[in-house]
Parts: structure tokens; sequence; C-alpha cells
């Protein structure tokens, strides 16, 4: 497990500033946030600022020094198609909002660096005017990419349609891409120029520690080991759950008990109709959401989940034995990040096809204690994420010789 890192060097007065778009789940702030959280420690001096569509930001705790500002909300519908949140007015005129307020935080702040999150011209193409305008100026920007985006061949097509690997080309300066290539190269079928491939820089996966002061589990009824069950941000999790809930309702002599954090954007239904049938279970306890996933995942013996990002990056860290459950649709990142884990002996993998039957999750639960660790498989580097990051970050505000630039003087 990694420990959280001292503060060994000094990046005075800089400034970053981080693009999340945020219109579904958790996993794009939980990202930027592990990020952030990273670099100020390692760095006296710097200061961060991050934007984020997520409704839920302010549930987060956020270290000195990171701070974030809310723009208005937007969710993607199950269809592929976008509505404003929280406002009632066309998601033409929210989007207008986000970007005024994208641009005019960007020249207020004047940041160093500018850190975009997973989309490279953001939401419907709300990042372009700000990347123009920072054309010129010294503030550096870098892609941040995870390590599987979607099924290759339906990125390579849905990316073509806007052009996007020439406006990387022409509006980035970096591409980080916070996996390894030995484990998934995310732009393997695209037709990329050397010029962008000398941008692409492979991080390794981004370790996770557990905070330096916490309070593990006061508000928890559990008595004995547990597997966590965690769909996320849950709005689309219920299938998993449901498996899961039918396995313990249909057999009390599983090897451990289990936690399920239901996450935030379960619907209400689903929520209160798994609550009911963990009532009626001793060895099942059920959660709506818990800021401090990190504790609740190291005290837990195994981990069941849809194979997100983050939580992977959670499995690796804290080296739990995992079955995970990967979400079909609309997007297969998460299939294709199961099966390749898998194939390395890194966890195991059930698809979410046919009935579903109880028999075959009981099976898999029953198995879980005997799998081998994450840590017997890693690739040599592959939670080395953060560490680059920080190297990365201190090199891209010096000169060749070492010294900070004033990149604000050339805002002004």
């Amino acid at each position: 497990m990694r420990e959280p890192r001292e503060v060994t060097e000094r990046l005075n007065a800089k400034r970053l500033m981080i693009y999340s778009h945020d219109t579904f789940g958790l996993g794009h702030l939980r990202r930027c946030r592990a990020i952030a959280h990273s670099l100020v420690e390692r760095f006296k001096g710097l200061t961060i600022l991050i934007l984020s569509g997520s409704p839920i930001i302010a549930n987060f705790d956020f270290r000195a020094r990171v701070d974030f500002i809310r723009i208005p909300g937007v969710i993607k519908l199950f269809n592929g198609e976008y509505t404003s949140l929280g406002l009632k007015i066309d998601l033409k005129d929210t989007l207008s909002i986000r970007e005024s307020i994208i641009r005019n935080t960007t020249r207020e702040f004047a940041p160093d660096l500018f850190l975009v999150d997973k989309e490279p011209l953001g939401l419907k193409g709300e990042m372009t005017d700000t990347l123009r305008m920072l054309k010129g100026t010294a503030t550096k920007t870098i892609l941040g990419l995870r390590d599987i985006m979607d099924e290759p061949t339906l990125l390579k097509r849905e990316w073509a349609g806007r052009d996007m690997l020439s406006a990387m080309d022409d509006l980035y300066d970096e591409i980080w891409i916070y996996g390894l290539e030995e484990f998934f190269n995310p732009l393997a079928t695209m037709d990329v120029t050397p010029a962008l491939r000398d941008k692409m820089i492979y991080t390794g996966y981004l370790p996770r520690s557990l905070p330096k002061e916490h309070n593990p589990l006061e508000k928890l009824e559990m008595e004995e080991p547990y597997i966590l069950v965690t769909p996320g941000g849950g709005g689309d999790g219920a299938t998993m759950v449901d498996w899961v809930m039918r396995a313990y309702e249909g057999d009390d002599a599983l090897p451990s008990g289990a936690l399920m954090v239901l996450g935030p954007f379960m619907p209400p239904e689903f929520r209160a109709e798994f609550m009911d049938r963990a009532a009626k279970l001793d060895r099942v306890e059920v959660i709506s959401f818990d800021s401090r996933m990190e504790v609740l995942m190291a005290n837990s013996v195994g981990v069941i989940s849809m194979g997100g990002y983050n939580t992977f990056c959670e499995i690796l860290s804290y080296d739990k034995r995992a079955l995970v459950i990967p979400r079909m649709e609309p997007r297969k990142e998460q299939l294709y990040r199961a099966s390749r884990a898998q194939e390395l002996g890194l966890s195991k993998m059930l698809i979410p096809d046919g009935d579903l039957d109880t028999r075959t999750m009981v099976e898999a639960l029953r198995n879980l204690p005997d799998q081998n660790k994450p840590s017997e498989s890693l690739l040599p580097g592959m939670l080395d994420g953060l560490d680059r990051i920080g190297a990365l970050v201190r090199s891209s505000v010096e000169d060749e010789d070492g010294i900070q630039r004033p990149l604000r003087a050339l805002w002004s």
C-alpha cells in the first residue's frame, strides 16, 4: 500500500488548473482529485483549481491549496444524449454558460499548466475556445487520458467525425496516458502522426493511499470480514448489485459478509429495494455513499466491482482479490480493462449476460479467497503514475537550466 508522500520539493507560486466535465458517475472527479492531492503533497507553493460539472463535488474533502469551481451540471442519458442537470434551460444555453465560466476563469487564474481530463475538446467542444486562447501563452496544455477509452474501432469512428487527432496535435503540448502501453494502448487503431506520438507519455496507473488521519468504519455495523461491493457512482450498477444480493439471499454460508456501497447516482427505487432486502440478511450491509472509499476498500477482504478506472487503481494499490462484472453498454471500456486484467492474472471477470444465474455468483464468491492477489502479477512500473506525473509537472515549469519560468508574466 502506498504511503502518503511528504512534501519534498517547492514550486513557488505555480498554478495548475484541471478541467473535468463530469457528466455521469464519479470517475473523472476522483481521478483529478487523486492527482491534485498527490501534487500538493509533493510540491510546496503549488496551487490547484479544479473546474468540474459534478453535482456532488462538495461532498469530498480537498486538501489545502486545492479548490474547485462547480460549473452547471450536464448529465448523459442512457441513449447517449445530454441534458441540463439542475438548470431548467436548454442544453445549448447551459453549455454557453459553462464555456464562459471556463474561459473567464482560465483568463483570471492564468495557470502555468492546464490539464484536461479525457475529453480533448471538452463536453460538446466547450474547451475549444479556451484552448485556442492558451496558444501563444506560456501555459502548457496537457490532455490526460485513462488507459482505455472505449472499444478501439468505435472510438476511432467517433473521433474521426470530429477530426479529434488533429485538434489534439494542434492544441496540446503533451498527452498523458494514465496506464501502461503493455496493458493497453487507447489509440492503437488510430492514424496517429509521428508528431502526436511524440507527445504521448504513459505514466503508469495512479496509486491510492489512505488519508493520514481517518476514522475507519465507525458508522458500519459489520462485525466480520467483508467483501466490498461497489458499482462506482451507481447510476448503472443495479444489475451487478442484484446479482450479488441474490447470492447472499440464496446461501448464508458464503466465506465473508458483504458491504454494498450503492453510489450517489443509484436510482432511488433501486436504492430502496436493496436496502429493504439487505435488512432481512444478517451478513449484508448497504449504504448509499461514502467519500472515503479508500478506507472501505483497504479494510475489505476482497472487492466486487464493475471495473471502472479508479476502482481498478484502488484494487491494485490495496492488493485486493477482485471479481469484476464490467458494464457492457454504452461503452466497452470496462469490458476491455477487465478482460486484460484477467489475462494478466490481476483479477477475475464475470460477463453480465444471459440470465445471471445465482449459482454462478455463489461459486465465484466461494472461489474469491483462493484467487491470487494483484501483487503477484503487477507489470513493472504499473503503479508509478503519481510519481511520474509529479516529475512531468516539475519539468513542465522549469527551463533547461532548472529555473522555474515566470509564466504568469506572459499573460499580462
